[in-house]
């Protein structure tokens, strides 16, 4: 049975690393014992997929991981289970069942949304929402993107989904001061588009310095896509799933 988690990662556990998140997810399993698939030969492993590790220093209030699970209570006695478990900062949102035939998290991944906000002290001495506007009217928002190896141009204004300037009710968690820019931009292994080089390029076209650690960053929600008609939807990750009772 193919189950997928959502869940939050904020305050002080934002800088815990990627594989040091993996490594409690695995104990975190254990401790509530979830019924886990292990993979076979020498050295077995749970079975377990995260979709779109978050990087360090940035919050998360719709992350994902699915796992493998041989049988499984509710999904409430599940979160429940989890969280009781779990420790501050890191909370269970949902669990749910995946159709047999679906895509793990990582390879669902087609767009996130992320809140930014500057940080106290590092408010700007311009209007952020008629500058932010203003840059959004080029036709082209070119960036250079560097690899190991090269540095190539890239235009990511088609990158660039959806955007505007407060939280709604689906994000009350979030710090109260709400003032900032929500984003939804591309995400996944083929295209990823980080909300820092939106930033960055925002700060080229006025011709300033965007400061070090201005930023206060939270990922909102991780999307993937379905075909409705001629049309493809965004969906967030846990709606591909369904309660299990």
């Amino acid at each position: 049975m193919k189950i997928r988690i959502k869940f939050a990662k904020t305050g002080p556990v934002k800088y815990v690393g990627h594989l040091d998140m993996l490594r409690y997810f695995q104990k975190l399993i254990r401790r509530a014992e979830i019924d886990i698939c292990y993979s076979g030969g020498f050295n077995p492993h749970q079975k377990m997929s995260f979709a779109a590790p978050l990087g360090v220093g940035m919050a998360g209030e719709g992350e994902y991981v699915d796992i493998e699970v041989h049988t499984s209570t509710s999904s409430i006695q599940a979160i429940q289970a989890l969280n009781a478990a779990s420790v501050e900062g890191i909370e269970i949102k949902s669990f749910k069942k995946l159709p047999d035939n679906s895509l793990n998290a990582m390879s669902s991944v087609a767009a996130a949304d992320y809140f930014v906000k500057y940080r106290d002290g590092y408010e700007p001495d311009f209007s952020l929402y008629k500058e932010f506007e203003r840059f959004l009217c080029e036709k082209v928002i070119e960036i250079e993107k560097e690899t190991k190896k090269s540095s190539t141009i890239l235009d990511i204004k088609p990158l660039i989904y959806e955007y505007h300037y407060s939280c709604d009710k689906d994000f009350l968690s979030l710090p109260e001061n709400k003032n900032g820019i929500v984003l939804k931009l591309a995400a996944g292994s083929v295209n990823n588009l980080k909300p820092s080089l939106v930033f960055a390029a925002f700060y080229h076209f006025m011709e300033k310095e965007l400061p070090e650690f201005a930023l206060d960053i939270t990922r909102i929600e991780v999307y993937g896509t379905v075909t409705s008609g001629e049309k493809i939807k965004f969906v967030a990750l846990d709606n591909f799933g369904e309660n299990i009772v």
